[in-house]
């Protein structure tokens, strides 16, 4: 079964890399500000989300999780 919700591979890691900068002080503090966000680095863009964005951070976790 095919999920129509999804998005694209790309378009992931593009929110991705903007919720990394959107939420860098909030979040990824410890990390250095230009760290490249690859497609490996979601699971940890969303654990950190989850921990520390807020109503927010989740929302964006439920997008990249679809």
């Amino acid at each position: 079964m095919n999920d129509t919700h999804a998005i694209e591979p790309q378009q992931r890691l593009e929110l991705a890399r903007r919720a990394f900068r959107e939420f860098r002080t909030q979040c990824f503090w410890s990390y250095r500000a230009d760290l490249e966000i690859h497609e490996q680095d979601i699971s940890f863009i969303v654990r950190e989300l989850r921990r520390n964005g807020g109503h927010k951070g989740y929302r964006i976790v439920a997008e990249l999780c679809r």
